[in-house]
This record gives structure tokens, C-alpha cells and sequence, in this order.
């Protein structure tokens, strides 16, 4: 468990210097004839406010800092400019004692704190926050999010946010009812990303959020993606960019945000196709659940030559433990056999088949050494009755791996294999046809809609959970009537493909062409667009979060 004592002192503070460059630019984007009162919530080292000093005119900032140290090197920079005032304090008290003051504009790049780093009062005053700002409190919500919501309600009418906070915000399940927040109380948004990270030395990839609260606006709210390649970028291309991109109207009944990097004809697109008789929810052909959590992996996964030592073999399971053990869209069982040969873990133990009585010599043998190891202390072994009984082993009729690059991977299971919850194991509905299920899914429609209900994380890497691969719109070819020698060879000729790890793209196009266009009879344009709209989300999610030289 990750405590205060042990924590760094970025941890503590999840204090992310600025780059001037980019405090400039958000000053200049705030800054205008309107605008007499500033808030600075975390302004550190003052670099925000040495921007906003280069402006004539009159107004009144104020600028939060917890650290003294910090707050003295600011107000240094800012002698004999009585515009400003430096306020050696935590924010969350300040918001707390001033909820009522209001600002024409609020400026910053908040820390990022994790829950377990906040210190108790700072942990209730951020519970209360979000409560009374219609929000849950939990214990995976950082700081930047609590700064985020309380810079907001401290907003005037006609008032204006710039803040930098994590690219979090656009995938975690914590940021969620921020998101929603932000589009009921933010009448415009833009966001600004960045191809290459912006903090030197720091892989932290950040996104910078442009806010407008009007009291005259009226309509939907709104929101616009700009994408640059760095800082630089950004300085040059912002005005030209973002008069060429409009905005569009926010969606408050779905709070990811993936969709609105695309354009609004994509948008249109993907609409109609959700709206569609030829395509339904890959929910309804199929039920989603997590892999097994064994709660020790190394532990409970265990190679042949374990498996053959304590007399395992017979109380194991077939198992499909890492995507490199997948070589096709089947399982079958010469593959769980060659990845036994190659000394994978293989096998998955499975204490349930047999009472504490019938145990062998040798099975005890491994769990004593498990206790001796320590392997039953962690908390999922520890609350079970046994606790090197793992719970809910049953076998799928189909693997899908939660965790993808550049293809996600949908498997047959053909040899009654189990898999950990590196996997989600799917379970087709009554009158579900396994391989249509399986071609349903590697065609350009699927993809595209992958993209879009999944999360992606650093390096590229693009999750799903159960619920959102449910939600994935899929062409509905699992009640056409095709003929069994056409599934049968576009299975196959799928399956050859990614065995021997071929072009994925000119499956799809014999696919799409075959069922999509020539069976469906979706125009051949939408398909095509579907496919560079999952060209253009999936190169995005790879490539970015790449170190700025």
C-alpha cells in the first residue's frame, strides 16, 4: 500500500513545472478587455503570473500556493506589481473559506496527487467538494480532478478555464464524472493534445482544456478536439486550426469523448450506423466476463515441469495465459501443446476438484511451499475459505484479450482451455453461429467502434472491458443466410492470416467487400470511411506520447 511516509516529494506535491512557452499561450487565449479578476489555484514558482505580468491594463490576480518556499520565489517576480497577490495556503482551504468569490478567468496546471498521498483534511474537504458539485468521492480520484471542478463553480458568467491537466481525463473510469461535469457546466470546450510529451523527463502525457461559460449562451452545449505535434505547433497553427475546426454538439448521454476526434461527417457516419437494422451490439450475440483472478498469477500458473513435479497435471486446467500463446482466431489443442513444449505456463491449478483429504503427498507439498513463500498472504487468496481454492474456473466459448495493439484479438476456445484476466472470456447468447461471430467482429465496422468504446494508455495500448466490448456496434451478419462454404473460407482465410501473421488489411477488405457490401449492402463508401476512421484513431493512440527533443 502506497503511504505518505514512503512518497517522494513530487508525489506529494504532484508539482509539473510549466513550460513558459505554453503559459504564455493560455494567457494570451484568456486574456481580453473583459477579464479583471484572475485565479492561479497551484501557481508554484509564478510562471503563469510573470505571463500575465506582460499584460498592461487593470485587474487583480490571485494566486494559491501551498508551498512558502514556492509562493516567496513567485511574489519575487512579481515586486512592485500591486495587480498581484500571493496567498501562501492549500487550495482546498481557500475554496472552502472563498466558494463565493468569482472569477473572469482561472489559469493553471493543478497537481497531480493520488488519493493515498493527500493528507486527511485535504481528503475530506475534496469528499466535500464533489459532493456538493453533484460528484462521487472515491479513493482513485486524484487532485487535478477536485482542483478541476472547483476552479469551475469559482467561474463568473461570461468567464473563461485554461487548465493543463493529465491526458487521463479522456479514459479513466475515475474522470468520468468529470467529463460529465465539464459538459453541463462549460458551454464550449476545446481541447489542445500533443503528439510528444511537453514535461521533460517526465512521461506524463497532458492535455490542455479551454473552457467558456456564457449566461446568454443558448442551444447544445459544445465542444472541438485540436491535435498538435508539440508546443511549438501550438503557438504557430492555433489560430489558423482552430478557425478551420468547428465545434460540435456535445452528447451528454455518452461521456467518452474519443468521438469528437473525428469530424462531424465521420460523427454522422458512426450514427448511422448505431442507428441501423444491419448492425446490432456484439451484446447481443454474446455475454462478457472478466478472466479468472486467480490473485497470484506466478502462483497458480504453472509451467509442465512444475505441473509434472507435485503431481499437478490432474488437478489443472488448459490455459491461454498471454496474447503470445494466441497464433490464430482459434485455440486449438496442438496450440495449448506447442506453448507447453516452449515451457509456458500452461496450466492453471485447480485445488476445487478435490477435498483437503484426497490431496496427494506432492499437492500438498506446493501449497505448504506457497505458505512458506508467503504466496496466500495477498488479500484474494486471504479471504477465501481455501485459499488456494480460486473461484469461478468455467470455460468460455470464446477469448477476447483485454489488452490490444495494433488489432484487437477474438478467439474460439476449441480445447476447453481457461484463461486469467488477461482475457475476457465470452460466452455466446442461444443461436449465436461461432465463426459469423467471430467474422462479425474482424471487419472494418468492428474496428472502427473498438476504437471508439475502448480506452487507450501509454505506449499505444488500447483497453476494454466487458461492458464496453458489449457495447461495440458490429455488422449483423449472425442472422443472414450465407452460404456455409463462404463462412467457412473467409474463416479460414482469416485464420491463415493471422497464423501466419500476414496483413490484417487485405482480410478485411475481402471481408467487408463480401459481407458488408455485397451481403448487407452498405455502401462501399461507409465501409471504406469506417476504415480510416479506425485508421485514424488507432495511428493517433500509437503514436503519441512520444519525448520531445
Amino acid at each position: 500500500m502506497k503511504i505518505r511516509a514512503n512518497a517522494t516529494e513530487q508525489k506529494l506535491t504532484g508539482r509539473y513545472y510549466t513550460p513558459i512557452d505554453l503559459a504564455e499561450f493560455i494567457v494570451r487565449w484568456g486574456m481580453d478587455g473583459t477579464v479583471s479578476t484572475i485565479l492561479e489555484p497551484s501557481c508554484g514558482d509564478g510562471v503563469f503570473l510573470e505571463a500575465l505580468r506582460q499584460f498592461d491594463g487593470n485587474f487583480d490576480c490571485q494566486g494559491i500556493e501551498i508551498s512558502s518556499e514556492e509562493a516567496a520565489f513567485a511574489s519575487e517576480r512579481l515586486l512592485l506589481d500591486d495587480r498581484f497577490n500571493v496567498l501562501v495556503s492549500d487550495f482546498y482551504e481557500y475554496y472552502n473559506s472563498n466558494r463565493e468569490e468569482k472569477y473572469d478567468l482561472i489559469i493553471g496546471n493543478p497537481p497531480y496527487i493520488r488519493y493515498q498521498y493527500l493528507t486527511e483534511q485535504q481528503r475530506d474537504i475534496q469528499s466535500e467538494l464533489l459532493i456538493k458539485n453533484q460528484m462521487r468521492p472515491n479513493k482513485l480520484i486524484n487532485a487535478w480532478v477536485a482542483f478541476t471542478v472547483a476552479a469551475v463553480s469559482l467561474l463568473k458568467d461570461n468567464s473563461k478555464i485554461a487548465f493543463i491537466i493529465p491526458a487521463e481525463l479522456f479514459q479513466v473510469k475515475y474522470a468520468e464524472h468529470l467529463r460529465s461535469y465539464l459538459m453541463k457546466n462549460l458551454n464550449e470546450i476545446t481541447i489542445l493534445t500533443f503528439d510528444e510529451l511537453i514535461f521533460n523527463g517526465i512521461d506524463q502525457e497532458v492535455i490542455v482544456l479551454l473552457g467558456r461559460k456564457s449566461s446568454d449562451f443558448v442551444g447544445i452545449h459544445q465542444m472541438k478536439i485540436l491535435e498538435f505535434i508539440n508546443i511549438n505547433d501550438l503557438v504557430e497553427n492555433f489560430e489558423e486550426r482552430n478557425n478551420e475546426q468547428g465545434f460540435q454538439n456535445i452528447d451528454t448521454t455518452n461521456v467518452k469523448w474519443t468521438k469528437y476526434f473525428l469530424n462531424p461527417q465521420e460523427n454522422n457516419i458512426i450514427s448511422l450506423l448505431r442507428r441501423s437494422d444491419n448492425c446490432i451490439k456484439f451484446g447481443d450475440i454474446a455475454q462478457v466476463d472478466v478472466g479468472i483472478t486467480t490473485g497470484n498469477n506466478d502462483y497458480f500458473c504453472v509451467d509442465e515441469e512444475t505441473a509434472m513435479t507435485y503431481n499437478l497435471v490432474e488437478i489443472s486446467r488448459p490455459l491461454i495465459a498471454r496474447s503470445v500463446n494466441i497464433p490464430g482466431v482459434t485455440f486449438e489443442r496442438v496450440d495449448w501443446e506447442w506453448n507447453v513444449e516452449q515451457g509456458a505456463k500452461t496450466f492453471l491449478l485447480d485445488f476445487n476438484q478435490l477435498q483437503d483429504a484426497q490431496l496427494t503427498e506432492k499437492q500438498r507439498a506446493y501449497i505448504e511451499l506457497g505458505e512458506q513463500n508467503g504466496e496466500n498472504t495477498g488479500y484474494k487468496c486471504r479471504i477465501r475459505e481455501r485459499w488456494y481454492a480460486i473461484p469461478s474456473i468455467w470455460e468460455p466459448d470464446a477469448f477476447f484479450l483485454r489488452r490490444n495493439y495494433q488489432y484487437p484479438k477474438f478467439v474460439l476456445n476449441n480445447c476447453h482451455a481457461v484463461s486469467t484476466d488477461t482475457m475476457h472470456r465470452v460466452s455466446f447468447l442461444m443461436g449465436t453461429d461461432r465463426k459469423k461471430a467471430i467474422i462479425s467482429y474482424y471487419n472494418s465496422i468492428a474496428f472502427a467502434f473498438t476504437e471508439l468504446e475502448a480506452r487507450s494508455y501509454g505506449g499505444g495500448v488500447l483497453e476494454i472491458l466487458p461492458r464496453e466490448l458489449e457495447n461495440v456496434t458490429i455488422p449483423n451478419i449472425n442472422d443472414m443466410i450465407i452460404e456455409e462454404e463462404t463462412i467457412n473460407e473467409l474463416f479460414e482465410t482469416l485464420n491463415t492470416a493471422i497464423r501466419e501473421n500476414l496483413d490484417i488489411e487485405e482480410v478485411l477488405d475481402l471481408i467487408d467487400r463480401t459481407l458488408l457490401v455485397e451481403r448487407l449492402n452498405i455502401p462501399a463508401q461507409i465501409v471504406n470511411q469506417c476504415r480510416a476512421i479506425w485508421h485514424k484513431l488507432k495511428n493517433r493512440r500509437i503514436n503519441r506520447g512520444v519525448t520531445s527533443n
